[in-house]
């Protein structure tokens, strides 16, 4: 890749993290992915009803979703105190240990609004009490207001989407990349590139790139999307569970960062196709790319939905690893991301009516 492109993806991965685009209130993420793809379409954008974007490539042969979703944990304001504080309702997986003292942005109607979750003071926590972890129902946000008058003032109410402050950066001049919500947004960068590339290639399918909606709570945007598509193969794009830090248990996750894009064998939502993941790894072998295998309990995608749609579709999760997901601050390294583009794109090159008929195919070998 020459200096030119790296230096866009660098900045298209650096605008995907930093947007703010908690579930169901994704219009900052929508309106990057609108104007990305939209000059690698060749039908007119379209939008599910929960706001799932939907570019497609090609009018004839298998109909193949490439999805990623837009959504990142977050929040949404609960109320103000009469003091000026804030609580927060989690959207999301989140562990209530990575609540505390951390910097948040409320998108408030004048504006965003800059918070920080509060944490009490170890000078008087008691001593039994100092390695207790304090739910999140007990935590609230500081926005500096004294009363709710301000906080009003401020433009905070009800219902305010809330989501981390962690800005993109490049670890330390290395490829290691910095941010939050590479879950998945590192996903939705990966349909972004693979897009641009199909764009000037000619290819047997119609390809439904889709950047769907809701995922962290529920799959949501998946389920409209997948009714809306009607798949005959599905392609999730996620942040995979990198298990390569000090504590990690390699029965947990397997993957690493750095060792290429990864594909999942199992996870708590969905099974894939065994003859995709045959298809997978054919081609990944035949492209020289690195390929690792994993399955993970607690983890549910997109992939799922795309299986149950259009009366059972052959659906496969492929990932490019991240640490610290479900955190203000991921890492994910910059090989794993173009080894996962050229993967994609060999895959969608490969697949044709033929070899989509033969992925559908149960019937027991006469």
């Amino acid at each position: 890749m020459d200096a030119k492109a790296a230096d866009r993806v660098e900045l298209l991965l650096e605008k995907l993290s930093n947007a703010a685009g908690p579930p169901g209130a994704e219009e900052a993420v929508r309106a990057i992915m609108v104007n990305e793809m939209k000059a690698y379409a060749s039908e007119p954008i379209r939008y599910d009803g929960l706001g799932s974007v939907i570019a497609q490539q090609g009018k004839t042969g298998p109909r193949i979703m490439i999805d990623a979703h837009m959504d990142e944990l977050g929040g949404m304001v609960r109320r103000v105190t009469s003091d000026g504080f804030v609580t927060m309702q989690m959207l999301g997986g989140w562990l209530d240990q990575a609540l505390l003292g951390q910097r948040w942005i409320i998108i408030g109607s004048k504006g965003p609004v800059r918070a920080v979750t509060g944490i009490r003071d170890i000078h008087i926590v008691p001593a039994d009490e100092r390695t207790k972890v304090y739910p999140r129902d007990a935590i609230f946000l500081d926005v500096g207001a004294k009363n709710a008058k301000e906080a009003a003032d401020m433009g905070l109410s009800p219902g305010d989407p809330v989501v981390p402050d962690a800005p993109f950066m490049v670890l330390n001049g290395s490829k290691n990349y910095v941010g939050k919500a590479w879950d998945d947004r590192i996903g939705c960068a990966v349909l972004i590139e693979a897009m641009r590339r199909t764009a000037t290639m000619a290819h047997p399918n119609q390809l439904f790139y889709v950047a769907t909606t809701q995922e962290e709570i529920g799959l949501r945007g998946a389920r409209t999307a997948t009714q809306t598509v009607k798949p005959d193969i599905g392609i999730a794009i996620e942040g995979g569970i990198s298990g390569d830090t000090p504590g990690s248990k390699p029965e947990e996750t397997q993957a690493r960062l750095g060792a290429g894009p990864g594909m999942f064998l199992y996870d708590s939502s969905t099974l894939p196709n065994r003859k995709l993941v045959a298809f997978t790894r054919k081609t990944a072998a035949a492209n020289k790319l690195p390929l690792q295998a994993d399955l993970v309990q607690g983890y549910g995608d997109d992939s799922a939905e795309m299986q149950l749609s259009n009366g059972g579709t052959p659906t496969i999760n492929l990932v490019v690893p991240v640490r610290y997901t479900h955190a203000h601050n991921g890492v994910v390294i910059r090989q794993d991301f173009d080894q996962m583009v050229e993967l994609v794109v060999a895959m969608l090159m490969q697949l044709d009516a033929k070899t989509v008929a033969q992925l559908r195919d149960f019937a027991p070998a006469q």
